[in-house]
């Protein structure tokens, strides 16, 4: 089973970004849009390590956590939190 440890920096920020959507918003964040108008998109790499772990897969223009990809999410937040 992967846990965020097992996770490059770069696929960490994923779910960084994710996890700021989420706690600014209070909404259940199940998929991250991988490039914007503004120019910002997530690195190629890290999206195909989190596809390669099983952790979601793409879907147009978003990455679609799977039940383990919401898994990792959620224990980024507890780690943000300080619940460890």
């Amino acid at each position: 089973m992967t846990t965020p440890n097992d996770l490059s920096d770069k696929a960490l920020a994923i779910f960084a970004f994710a996890a700021y959507h989420q706690l600014g918003s209070g909404d259940t964040i199940t998929s991250v849009v991988v490039n914007d108008a503004s120019g910002h998109h997530a690195d190629p790499k890290a999206l195909s390590e989190l596809a390669e772990k099983e952790l979601g897969e793409l879907s147009g223009d978003r990455f679609v956590f799977n039940v383990a990809g919401q898994l990792i999410l959620s224990q980024v937040i507890d780690r943000i939190r300080g619940h460890i």
